[in-house]
This record gives C-alpha cells, structure tokens and sequence, in this order.
C-alpha cells in the first residue's frame, strides 16, 4: 500500500440538482487535482455530450461547466490506503457524508459512477433522502461502458438538453 490518500472535497453549490458520486479519484485525478482527471475517463465526454457541449480544456472550465449545469461531484471515499487507482485495492477507507451534503440542498438525485460507489453509499453511509441510482462506471477499465444509459438517466433530472 502507498499509505493514506485524502481524496477531494465535494464541487457543489446552492443549485446543484444532481449530484455524481465516483468511488475514489484515480492518479490522474490526484496529479491533475480535479475529479475525472484521466483522459481516457469517459466521464467528461459523455456528460457534456448530453448538453452537447465539448469538454473543457480545464479545470476551471470544468467547474463552470457543472455550475452552470447545476451538478455538483463528490467521492464517496473520503481518504483510504490504495493502490495505484484500483477500486478493488481500496482499504481502510473513510466514507464522505453524502447524507450531510444533500440535507437541505436542491439535489434530486445521486448518479453513483460505478458499483462500488454504489456499494459503498447504500451499504455502509448513512440513508440519504433522494433516488440512487447505479450507472455503468465511465473508467477505461470498465468495458461494459454505456453512454446511453449515462444519457437517459441524465434526461430524467433534466429532461431535454438544458
């Protein structure tokens, strides 16, 4: 193990409708500082295809992008030891307080980006007030990736490209 690895701390504000909920940034993520940090992360493309926006150069961009669309992202790993960006290496790991975050939010709905977020927030955190869903993790690692199942879901919070 490469010992404790604090993850980051939740982009939202006041209008967040949705919030996306990874399990754990990756290295790339880490070395960039910002969540979905690896290009070859299919997060950014297909988020921002359903607005049908190109994805921002940056991470400032990146940020207006989600406040303008009202989406706030979070981990549901807050620290843990890990190795290398393997959700299957993940140990001793601190849960965030997605219930704490939502609570008196306008968050609708959390989009958990892979099963083990999913895992993680309906099995160990506490009960949140709004519908989890799972979707397919955009990581490269994830063959099974569909971007229309990340596109219907995102058309339930938002219906038509707003």
């Amino acid at each position: 193990m490469s010992g404790r690895i604090e993850g980051f701390a939740p982009c939202a504000d006041a209008e967040s409708r949705l919030l996306i909920l990874g399990s754990f940034p990756s290295v790339k993520s880490r070395a960039e500082g910002f969540y979905y940090g690896n290009p070859h992360n299919r997060f950014w493309k297909t988020v921002c295809a359903f607005f049908g926006e190109g994805v921002p150069a940056d991470v400032a961009g990146k940020r207006g992008f989600l406040a303008r669309r009202h989406i706030a992202l979070w981990d549901v790993v807050l620290s843990c030891e890990i190795q290398g960006s393997a959700d299957a290496s993940i140990r001793d790991e601190e849960l965030a307080d997605v219930a704490g975050l939502i609570a008196g939010s306008k968050i609708q709905a959390v989009f958990c980006n892979g099963k083990l977020a999913y895992k993680l927030l309906t099995e160990r955190a506490a009960p949140i007030a709004v519908p989890v869903l799972c979707l397919p993790s955009t990581s490269p690692a994830n063959p099974r990736f569909d971007a229309a199942v990340w596109h219907e879901a995102l058309k339930g919070i938002f219906g038509g490209r707003s």
